[in-house]
């Protein structure tokens, strides 16, 4: 077993439980998740440092965390071949993240796209955490020998940052750290806004009919698609110019494993209802077993703790190996 483990490349992910989760985090990343777990070492984290940036509700926050790793599971990423833990069970991730920021630029940080956006947002009053994350992420990365981290086009840029520090990092004290690489999925679904299909489906929108949530029931998820925008064209095209009905058409064929040529054919003289109609019944279908396994999960708290606690001790094991590698290359005194 281990033999084959050390053959295999090294994956790490995390979602953080900032909210409830949405079909988008679904399709465009467990979705995929699934179909990695034979092939790589995987290391998948329920980012919860990450969610902090932004405060918190204590009790939603412990809630929303156990709640995320019983997606997870249930959407059919096994514990016993991966490793599923919750960040700050693992203290490595704190310490090498300050280790990091003292290898890291001011400029660096302050080009990130999303805090731009966000210091725009809020001014003067953005937490520092909304500044340095990305070096977090970059400890996340860099404490397992990840080879490949699945990005989105959004996170592209926080990986690039890992590269650079880990590059600095090995240039300045030798080779420690393995340079990642972005893993893109073959069949990556980017699932867009109900209400404005030219923004990523997000869980913070103002707008509940513009996100689906993984949890959400059959009568809401039907609702929501039926608001869904579309558009006054009237023919069921895969084009750029219309946005809203190229989305449902990736919703369905992100679930069933069609192309669009091939759903365009089928809807040939059908109209936008029937889309909605069956997009919806489409996501109900995928949702509910992961739905019903959720909740199943969530009434046995013991078998949660006993995956995260498994989870963490092996997640330590390899992230204080790094630690102290870095700690003993910097010139701190080994405790």
């Amino acid at each position: 077993m281990e033999n084959t483990i050390e053959n295999k490349k090294v994956i790490f992910s995390g979602i953080q439980p900032s909210g409830e989760l949405t079909l988008g985090n679904y399709l465009g990343a467990i979705k995929n998740w699934v179909s990695l777990q034979d092939e790589f070492d995987c290391y998948f984290c329920v980012v919860d440092l990450h969610a902090i940036t932004v405060r918190q509700e204590p009790k939603d926050l412990r809630k929303r965390t156990l709640e995320v790793l019983a997606i997870y599971i249930a959407s059919g990423i096994v514990p016993e071949k991966n490793t599923l833990f919750i960040q700050s069970h693992v203290p490595a991730h704190s310490e090498c993240a300050w280790l990091l920021t003292c290898n890291t630029y001011m400029g660096e940080l302050s080009r990130m796209t999303q805090y731009k956006d966000k210091s725009q947002r809020y001014g003067d009053s953005i937490c520092a955490g909304l500044f340095t994350y990305p070096v977090l992420m970059a400890a996340d990365i860099l404490l397992y020998n990840t080879d490949l981290v699945p990005v989105g086009q959004d996170q592209k840029q926080h990986l690039e940052l890992s590269r650079d520090i880990a590059n600095r990092f090995n240039n300045t004290y030798s080779p420690t750290f393995k340079v990642p690489d972005p893993y893109i999925p073959k069949v990556g679904a980017k699932v867009m806004s109900l209400q404005d299909p030219t923004k990523k489906m997000s869980k913070s929108d103002d707008n509940a009919n513009s996100y689906i949530l993984i949890m959400d029931p059959p009568e809401v998820i039907r609702k929501k698609v039926s608001r869904a925008v579309t558009d006054s064209i009237g023919v069921i095209n895969y084009c750029a110019e219309q946005p809203g009905v190229k989305n449902l058409i990736d919703i369905i064929c992100a679930i069933k494993g069609s192309t669009p040529s091939e759903l365009v054919e089928f809807y040939k003289g059908k109209g936008y209802a029937d889309l909605k109609k069956d997009a919806a019944e489409a996501i109900i279908e995928e949702l509910a077993p992961v739905q019903a396994k959720v909740n199943e999960l969530l009434s046995n708290k013991k078998y949660l703790e006993e995956i995260y606690k498994s989870g963490a001790d092996k997640a330590n094991y390899v992230a204080n190996k790094v630690l102290r590698k870095m700690q003993k290359k910097i010139g701190l005194i080994p405790r």
